[in-house]
């Protein structure tokens, strides 16, 4: 019968090991089963499993890996491997595949195991840790991602989900659990919230300032983004306080409003890679399409202010967009562009922000409150818009900058 052997070199890795070993075996018509190799720290470790055919004997093949191996200073084990225990493993391979990011500025050994207590308690194996961030100074450090590739059936998705975001409330990172299917690695859509999403500001809360009724807004515009408030109701009771601003206030506003921390780099990476974009906002037309305009997006939805005279009426034209609308718009989209809505990601902060964030394939609770956070499949709170190119598998090695 053939044989299966587990080969496993460790040491410090050096070029050529590969197109070295390959002759070596190939001499010997050995077949690879599986490869897998990673580099730390200039300190390699390899894995082969190899079947050696039954008219074949393995010491030569051991002899010639172990004398080549040693000549280059590294070591090497050989484990026999059964053909049930081989089954076995087979057998194993038709499980689901899941992906587990973890995102922070730094990461530790502490939240690696708290994460890591949770996938062994719903009966997951990590089968890969990838850092998918770049090489950083300690001192220097921007953004971290560490990825786990799991594989199994989870025992109970929900409380997962829970304990995730229990850990991230307690630690200060994020961590976001998907599947890892087709779906996962090819997104085309990608619709977002405005206020204090794209930008730092909630507009309306701008406008009221000017106005000289800042506290008053600001105070429902919070309930209305924590729901505890209806959000057509809450709009309404905030425009009424605007009636009679000058409508001449709207670009001096438009002009200082601040983009959100990694907007720019998350949008050079979207267009390079062909994604839709989409602004669809309980905010206003105004500044929704001005923002479409400067980072150059696909649509733009929101509410038009009525302007009568130079100045605002405190009401808006047409339909309001609230939660619904907004699930209604990114769908509509996701049919036009002839995109299925598991390639669709949503990105928002408020609770009217939930039906299209449920809706996606990715919906991502973007520095929102806490049962935003929970409502949401994914959320993301310690850095920037752009560590959602992480959520799509995109290493910094790969990125642009």
């Amino acid at each position: 019968m053939s044989e299966i052997i587990l080969i496993q070199v460790t040491g410090e890795d050096a070029p050529g090991l590969t197109a070295a070993l390959m002759p070596i075996l190939s001499d010997h018509d050995v077949s690879v089963l599986d490869i897998g190799q990673a580099v730390i720290h200039r300190m390699l470790t390899l894995g082969i499993l190899i079947e050696i055919p039954k008219r074949k004997v393995r010491a030569p093949v051991l002899k010639d890996l172990l004398f080549h191996l040693h000549g280059r200073g590294l070591q090497v084990r050989f484990t026999p491997i059964t053909a049930d225990e081989y089954a076995h493993w087979v057998g194993r391979g038709g499980k689901a595949y899941f992906s587990i990011s973890l995102l922070g500025r730094v990461i530790t050994a502490d939240h690696i195991a708290r994460v890591a207590a949770v996938v062994s308690a719903n009966n997951l194996n990590i089968d890969r840790i990838t850092r998918l961030s770049r090489r950083a100074h300690p001192q220097t450090r921007r953004r971290t991602c560490i990825e786990l590739s799991v594989r199994g059936e989870a025992t109970d998705t929900g409380e997962m989900h829970r304990a995730f975001l229990e850990i991230s409330r307690k630690v200060g990172i994020d961590i976001a659990f998907q599947k890892d299917d087709l779906f996962r690695r090819y997104r085309r859509l990608v619709v977002f919230d405005m206020d204090s999403t794209l930008i730092q500001q909630e507009v309306i809360d701008e406008l009221a300032a000017v106005a000289g009724v800042g506290k008053q807004v600001a105070a429902i515009t919070a309930a209305a983004m924590r729901g505890e408030v209806d959000f057509k109701q809450s709009l309404q009771q905030r425009l009424r306080l605007l009636a009679g601003l000058d409508a001449a206030v709207l670009p001096e506003i438009a002009a200082r409003l601040r983009f959100t921390e990694g907007l720019e780099r998350l949008f050079t990476h979207l267009k390079v890679l062909g994604l839709k974009t989409a602004i669809v906002s309980g905010g206003f037309a105004y500044f929704a399409q001005h923002l479409q305009q400067r980072l150059g997006m696909d649509y733009a939805f929101a509410n038009d202010l009525e302007i009568v005279d130079g100045k605002l009426t405190g009401r808006v034209r047409g339909e309001i967009i609230d939660g619904e609308r907004k699930a209604q718009l990114l769908e509509t989209i996701a049919r036009q562009e002839n995109i299925r809505l598991e390639q669709v990601i949503a990105v928002g902060d408020g609770a009217n922000d939930l039906p299209m964030l449920r809706m996606s394939g990715l919906g991502i609770a973007f520095h929102a409150k806490p049962t935003v956070r929970e409502g949401a499949r994914q959320s993301i709170s310690s850095l920037g818009l752009d560590s959602i190119l992480y959520l799509i598998g995109v290493r910094d090695h790969d990125a642009l900058d």
